[in-house]
């Protein structure tokens, strides 16, 4: 955790009917100086979409060596690698090499489109890699220090509730 992290803690109630998955997660999460709220609330939008039992938000921007979040078997090798943005190629090499499947979520639309048509084509190559850009107007408007979020996911589109108001996120794979 970086030296000026602000720390958030979010109880998020996962309903995901998509997977039959539904539990509660109590998760602390640290926000990097440079993090926006908006990149915050994607990360635990990534949880929400994957959650598990073993899914875990890593230490998130300055982490060379980790994704976003990640889940390990109990070997310790990973079965999930999730990062957020737009990657170079040389991570999402090494992410593929030692994952049996890495998700890529992006969000801003406009840098995530250029970042696609320069890079698309080569990504073709990584066979158990995903790309999903997530439409998500207005997600940061939920951020706050103590979070309650209902989650509800249903034909690939998540929901979030909370006091502050309802958010809709929706998905759109790109490969």
């Amino acid at each position: 955790m970086a030296a000026g992290s602000t720390i958030y803690k979010a109880q998020l109630s996962i309903s995901d009917m998509d997977r039959n998955y539904y539990e509660t997660h109590d998760i602390t999460i640290a926000q990097h100086p440079s993090e926006t709220d908006l990149r915050l609330m994607i990360r635990l939008a990534a949880f929400a979409l994957n959650a598990s039992e073993r899914m875990v938000i890593t230490k998130g921007i300055g982490s060379d060596d980790e994704p976003e979040l990640w889940e390990k078997n109990y070997g310790d090798e990973v079965v999930v690698w999730i990062d957020l943005g737009q990657m170079d190629e040389k991570r999402l090499r090494k992410a593929c090499g030692r994952s049996e499947q890495v998700i890529v979520y992006t969000y801003n639309y406009k840098a995530a489109v250029a970042w696609w048509k320069q890079y698309g084509m080569t990504f073709e190559r990584f066979k158990n890699l995903r790309v999903i850009h997530l439409h998500v107007e207005g997600i940061e408007s939920l951020c706050e220090r103590t979070m309650r979020l209902q989650c509800n996911i249903s034909d690939g589109e998540l929901s979030f509730h909370s006091e502050r108001g309802d958010i809709t996120v929706t998905q759109e794979s790109w490969n």
